[in-house]
């Protein structure tokens, strides 16, 4: 079980996450990506696969999270596309798993998006399993603050039991964030528990519960007035160790159920990001992506509480 955190490829993040000890990436293959399926070259992967290498940082993983069920048919039909562009990228540069969002039209009940996701992942798994590949689904709803709608469908333990019922490959699976069941009051240890043989990855981010906000805002979050960074006003990410998660608990409920894959940091800590994040919008995955990876303080708090607890890692 390696460390890591979920970035943007660059010399310079090899050389920071080596030089941190981290040993492990997900790495961003979004659009704007350093790794754009449609456009990088066999050249530039190599030197990329080289480079991680001599390093000893392995690569866990590929991520792309888009919104595959979304109303509009030419967004769904964009993400299609490029994602069996990004199964053929990771197989490419051997690495066997890809991490996405199962997607949802927010104006569709979770029951009358199951036909949808249906027919689109039985279709993706099936070219998964002809790849030798994995598709790790991340469990965060995407909830969006002012609207309430959730655009993504895989966000809880009842809502898995449906898709493996419907999807029933066994490249479909999960990737698993505490942070995300933390506030939705769903237990995180009795999910590694019950789902083990389906994670598939892990990303690891905190959850901070701010008390005094929602004690008069409510579940639902801030009505008026912007929020800074990417929470609800009541809860906001935070690096591993400066939330509510008990690593320990969940790291050792990994081993019990014989996860292993990698761990990898999704930095998205708004209080220790704030001077990255002054002119950000959110308008989309890949740019939290570029926004946060450039915040080193997160990322280092988040190694020094992780890295005592994997077993065999060797800290720098």
């Amino acid at each position: 079980m390696r460390l890591g955190y979920y970035t943007d490829y660059s010399e310079e993040t090899a050389a920071f996450a080596s030089e941190t000890g981290f040993t492990s990436l997900e790495l961003s293959a979004w659009p704007d990506s350093a790794i754009n399926p449609d456009k990088v070259s066999e050249a530039r992967l190599e030197a990329i696969l080289a480079d991680l290498q001599q390093r000893d940082i392995e690569i866990s993983a590929l991520g792309y999270y888009p919104n595959y069920l979304a109303p509009e048919a030419e967004e769904r039909a964009e993400s299609k596309r490029y994602f069996l562009k990004v199964l053929d990228l990771a197989q490419r540069m051997g690495v066997s798993v890809v991490c996405t969002f199962v997607g949802r039209n927010p104006y569709c009940t979770v029951e009358e998006n199951m036909g949808p996701f249906q027919e689109l992942f039985t279709e993706f798994c099936q070219e998964a399993e002809e790849r030798g590949l994995r598709i790790a689904i991340e469990n965060c709803p995407m909830v969006e603050l002012k609207t309430g709608h959730s655009i993504n469908l895989a966000f809880s333990p009842e809502i898995w039991d449906q898709m493996f019922e419907l999807v029933p490959s066994p490249a479909l699976g999960i990737e698993m964030d505490p942070s995300h069941m933390v506030w939705q009051g769903i237990d995180y240890i009795q999910a590694i528990r019950d789902y083990g043989e389906r994670i598939y990855h892990v990303h690891a981010k905190d959850m901070e519960i701010r008390r005094d906000v929602l004690q008069r805002v409510g579940i639902l979050g801030q009505s008026f007035g912007d929020v800074f960074g990417l929470g609800h006003g009541w809860r906001r990410g935070r690096a591993p160790g400066w939330g509510e998660v008990d690593w320990q608990a969940f790291i050792s409920a990994l081993i019990e159920v014989g996860y292993e894959g990698n761990i990898d940091i999704e930095h998205e800590d708004d209080v220790l990001a704030f001077s990255e994040l002054r002119d950000f919008e959110a308008d989309m995955e890949s740019s939290i992506v570029m926004a946060y990876g450039r915040e080193h303080k997160g990322l280092l708090l988040g190694y020094q509480t992780l890295a005592p607890l994997i077993p065999g890692h060797q800290r720098k």
